[in-house]
């Protein structure tokens, strides 16, 4: 714990805890409202990627629409809630940083919620629909696509997340870097096992096995790692300018 803070007991510990536990869940139920009151916009956004194959959807039991509303609407939550979420749980942690270390969590939060939605936007835009396009032309004239909104939402979702999370590498080796864990030089001789790992993280992420979609994840992939290369780079080089 830094120096300029109280200290509290376990049980202050605690009652802060349930507190923004409280704060978190109330912001969540908001936005989950808001995202049920938005829902037909929501469903229409969601089903656009899918419109030229799947006009439609099904659903199989009678609760499966229900479920699927539930889904969207508690995602939608999440996402706008999330600037509570990560500040209440910025605000419970940063008693016990240091100043420099404090600094360091500002950075990777805003970073990595930029980092974040660029990744599930470009997943949107880009691989979701050459991902449908590729999978619902197999079996073409012999098969039948018929798929239940619950199963299409899980896939979007699934898609959605894993980019975003794959495109706060950038982030993740910068704060590493600052923290004097890696440097420049390293993440240059590491260069050829990177982009080996990030080809076979997109290959794991990607639902399709055509190299088009590969290229499509794993070309930024590898954009973002030399851009983190690039500003590890820049941080050497003032950190030297500084101590000159």
């Amino acid at each position: 714990m830094s120096g300029d803070e109280p200290r509290l007991s376990i049980a202050g510990h605690l009652e802060e805890l349930r507190w923004r536990l409280a704060v978190c869940a109330a912001a969540l139920a908001l936005g989950t409202g808001l995202g049920w009151a938005q829902m037909a916009r929501l469903l229409e956004w969601l089903k656009r990627p899918a419109a030229e194959q799947l006009p439609r959807f099904a659903f199989f039991s009678p609760a499966e629409p229900l479920l699927a509303y539930l889904k969207v609407a508690v995602l939608a939550g999440a996402v706008v809630a999330m600037p509570v979420l990560l500040w209440q749980l910025w605000a419970f942690v940063r008693p016990a940083l240091a100043p420099r270390q404090r600094w360091l969590g500002l950075t990777f939060i805003g970073w990595g919620s930029a980092l974040f939605l660029a990744g599930a936007a470009f997943a949107y835009a880009f691989l979701l629909p050459v991902s449908l396009r590729v999978l619902l032309s197999i079996g073409q004239g012999v098969l039948e696509p018929v798929i239940s909104i619950d199963r299409y939402l899980s896939f979007v979702a699934t898609l959605l997340f894993w980019c975003g999370l794959l495109f706060e590498l950038p982030a993740v080796l910068v704060l590493l870097a600052r923290a004097g864990i890696v440097t420049a030089e390293w993440l240059r001789q590491q260069r050829p096992l990177a982009i080996l790992g990030l080809v076979v993280l997109a290959a794991l992420v990607t639902p399709t096995t055509d190299p088009i979609t590969l290229l499509l994840m794993a070309a930024p992939l590898w954009l973002l790692y030399e851009g983190a290369l690039a500003a590890t780079r820049l941080l050497e080089r003032r950190r030297r300018i500084r101590g000159a």
